[in-house]
């Protein structure tokens, strides 16, 4: 009988995400006119929208990575701001400060540029610790503290932060604990020559289509409480903490050679995130409940800046990318 109770309901579920996914295709179409290609970039921005999540994306110059998040926040109505990191910026200058206002003789405060609901952070291996730091607070807490007030964000709120990973001239680079905050790190690559062409024309033709606002934020908010609905059985919760347990201890699933190439594993706001996102991936492919195959679609975006790599691994050319797959492929798939 108790099987049978479990199927009506994630029949129930199923339908129900299914009519509330409806909006996702509108606004992958919509997005898909001013960005070509990078389809997976544009699905990460969309779980991590629904996911309550932010991304860090690694890419060389020219990946249209700023144009994806100015594209997103058109698209869902959100408001946008950008925060070009630099060697001289203050936490202030991210945040906000109080300004002494002479002729009421009284202080007043004036928000920072993080106060949308889209931030993108430029670029923010540029900016010393401090000031990376400053997104902390409202990155995790989504809140603002200036002098003795606290302010909430306005919800969604979402922070992209962008990396060259080729330049290394006046960088500073994450601390652990500031990576962990991201719940993705993407890494885009070049487009196909195909896709390459039809930019290239775009641009010498200038014959871009105008983004417009298909999705409110009142969708977006129905959205996620849905995608909190969609089931997800005690075998993927297990296979998700199986993944995460071995980046910890390899040698516990025989893979000892991972030992000595692993100088810290997954936190528990990897397993989290992972989970997160396993459902987030199943509510855009229009599903009630994660299969194993949502859990593998993420595992490398989740993990990848969450696994320390020593120096024997970087000796030896091995990244963390090669130590998830092994791991993915050695786990017993539920």
């Amino acid at each position: 009988m108790e099987g049978t109770k479990t199927s009506i309901d994630i029949k129930a579920i199923n339908e129900k995400i299914e009519k509330e996914s409806a909006f996702i295709d509108l606004l992958m179409m919509e997005m898909g006119k001013a960005i070509v290609g990078q389809k997976q970039l544009l699905e990460r921005l969309v779980i991590a929208l629904l996911a309550d999540g932010h991304i860090l994306l690694e890419g060389v110059p020219g990946l249209a990575k700023t144009l994806s998040i100015t594209t997103l926040s058109t698209a869902v109505q959100g408001s946008f701001s950008r925060i070009q990191f630099t060697p001289d910026l203050l936490p202030a200058d991210v945040t906000g400060t109080m300004i002494y206002n002479m002729k009421d003789n009284k202080f007043t405060i004036k928000k920072g540029p993080i106060f949308a609901n889209f931030v993108l952070a430029d670029e923010i291996n540029r900016a010393p610790a401090k000031v990376q730091s400053a997104l902390l607070e409202a990155m995790q807490e989504k809140q603002i503290t200036i002098g003795d007030t606290t302010f909430k964000l306005d919800l969604p709120f979402l922070v992209m932060a962008t990396q060259n990973p080729v330049e290394q001239e006046g960088t500073y680079t994450l601390p652990e604990a500031q990576v962990d905050r991201f719940m993705m790190k993407v890494v885009i690559d070049y487009p196909s020559i195909s896709e390459e062409q039809l930019i290239l024309r775009q641009n010498l033709n200038k014959t871009f289509e105008k983004v417009n606002s298909v999705v409110s934020l009142e969708i977006i908010k129905k959205a996620k409480e849905a995608m909190n609905e969609v089931y997800m059985d005690e075998k993927i919760e297990k296979y998700i903490l199986d993944i995460i347990f071995a980046t910890r201890y390899p040698e516990k699933i025989g893979l000892d050679n991972l030992k000595p190439l692993i100088s810290f594993g997954a936190s528990p706001r990897g397993s989290i995130s992972l989970a997160k996102a396993a459902k987030a991936y199943a509510f855009i492919k229009r599903r009630g409940y994660v299969i194993p195959e949502d859990v593998r679609a993420m595992v490398y975006d989740i993990l990848r800046h969450r696994i320390g790599i020593t120096y024997e691994a970087e000796a030896e050319n091995i990244t963390s990318v090669d130590i998830i797959k092994q791991i993915v492929n050695t786990v017993e798939v539920p």
